[in-house]
């Protein structure tokens, strides 16, 4: 058991880390994107600027993305060889889409970056497109594999062999559809409002440069916008995704809700942890009814509770806490973009506690995305593939684990000090103030 902890410690470490930067790598591309289109329609500089410097910024990033996906990678291979047969067998059709997703994305990175000056706009404009649809593409196909876990398809094991393969239906299990929409509009909410985080915090400091502040409220305006939107798209697929949990997951439903005892007109707990022994969520805001309609659209709908599935089958009850942080705080986020939005439509101004709302909004963004993995990974426990390999099985037999976890923990805090060091660097260097008189001076 402790082997597998460490197994699963070290592997959780690694994607905790890699999931920052790999969904940034979604999420940023598509303002970078948004800010391109508002440029060629206004013709406003201020736009074209927030695209420059947001694709300098979206480039390191990616130079971290890249290597940690790869230790991802190798990883999955050296911890899960288990799991990995069954991948190698039945499921790689989405590693090596992603390869051609990958170098989309690299090859009009590449032209973007080097080339922007020198191409058309509709160019520019397509090029950052297919930047975006390369990010969105690898973080969907990656994030099939994790759907197939959930619910596998396409093969058999017979006798400890994998027979009857069929890699397409694997491929388009029945996950599939709603973990895409959800990773690719949950990544452009987290990129927005980590733009959003920014851009309230040069507001805060620069009252005292008016076109640097405006520059800044544009930027910002368009973040929580954008934010909004992918919220509210984000959320309504978490409500679909939650109904395919109800048919497919029955256990992670349960733990999730803290739901001991089948039953319909079951109600929806918020917030309060699951207590084991007296078989109920302490503390919970209860909600009569609410969870039944929620998983099946009736009421009268039939929950099953964890006490119908043996112990050992059950998810770390946590996990009713970690679901119930990433549902609060994607809320919260929505709230306060719209919030935001309707304030200044009527007052013309952001005060300062709504600056900070805002501020704080980029790093809860990052917490949701979080805790959100952290749900769907841990709430399928015991299983690596749901009722067909148990994590146990999967898992090496390889010693010395904590040393690895160790190193691993070492490169993960020096490689964020770096790219801390190396943004705040480029930006110091290059602050927004030279740019716009660069350009007023042009004018």
């Amino acid at each position: 058991m402790d082997h597998l902890v460490t197994a699963r410690s070290l592997f959780g470490m690694t994607m905790a880390f890699h999931i920052i930067f790999a969904t940034l790598g979604v999420g940023i591309p598509l303002m970078v994107l948004l800010a391109e289109l508002l440029y060629q329609k206004t013709k406003d500089r201020d736009y074209a600027i927030m695209a420059n410097r947001w694709t300098k910024g979206f480039a390191v990033l990616l130079g971290v993305a890249i290597p940690s996906g790869t230790i991802a990678a190798v990883q999955l291979n050296l911890l899960w060889p288990g799991f990995m047969e069954v991948i190698g067998k039945v499921m790689s059709l989405p590693f090596q889409i992603e390869l051609y997703a990958f170098f989309l994305e690299a090859l009009f990175m590449s032209i973007y970056v080097y080339a922007a000056d020198r191409i058309s706009p509709i160019m520019r404009i397509l090029s950052v497109t297919l930047v975006a649809i390369g990010g969105a593409a690898s973080a969907i196909l990656i994030t099939n594999v994790h759907s197939f876990e959930g619910t596998p398809r396409g093969f058999q094991i017979k006798n400890g062999e994998i027979v009857n393969v069929d890699p397409w239906a694997a491929f388009f299990n029945p996950g599939f559809f709603v973990t895409a929409g959800h990773v690719v509009l949950t990544a452009f909410m987290t990129g927005a409002f980590v733009l959003a985080s920014i851009s309230a915090y040069k507001m805060w400091r620069m009252k005292t440069d008016t076109n640097v502040y405006n520059f800044y409220k544009k930027s910002l305006l368009l973040a929580i916008t954008a934010g909004g939107i992918f919220g509210i798209g984000g959320a309504l697929n978490g409500h679909e995704t939650m109904q395919r949990i109800y048919e497919y997951q029955p256990e992670k439903l349960a733990a999730a809700e803290g739901l001991f005892e089948t039953q319909d007109h079951a109600p929806l707990a918020i917030g309060g942890y699951t207590d084991p022994k007296e078989q109920r969520v302490k503390f919970a805001i209860e909600i009569p009814w609410l969870l039944s309609f929620l998983s099946a659209n009736r009421f009268d709908a039939v929950v099953v509770g964890l006490n119908d599935f043996p112990k050992e089958n059950w998810p770390p009850l946590f996990v009713h806490t970690i679901f119930n942080a990433m549902v609060i705080i994607g809320v919260f986020l929505i709230l306060l973009a719209f919030l935001g939005l309707i304030w200044y439509k009527i007052r013309h101004v952001f005060p300062n506690w709504l600056l900070w709302g805002f501020i704080l909004s980029g790093p809860l963004a990052m917490l949701t995305i979080e805790c959100g993995w952290i749900y769907a990974c841990t709430g399928r426990q015991p299983w690596v593939i749901y009722h067909t390999m148990r994590t146990s099985e999967a898992v090496t037999k390889s010693a010395d684990l904590g040393l690895l976890f160790t190193l691993f923990l070492g490169m993960y805090i020096i490689l964020a000090i770096a790219v801390v060091l190396v943004l705040n660097y480029y930006f110091k260097r290059h602050p927004v103030s030279k740019e716009l008189n660069s350009h007023q001076a042009e004018a």
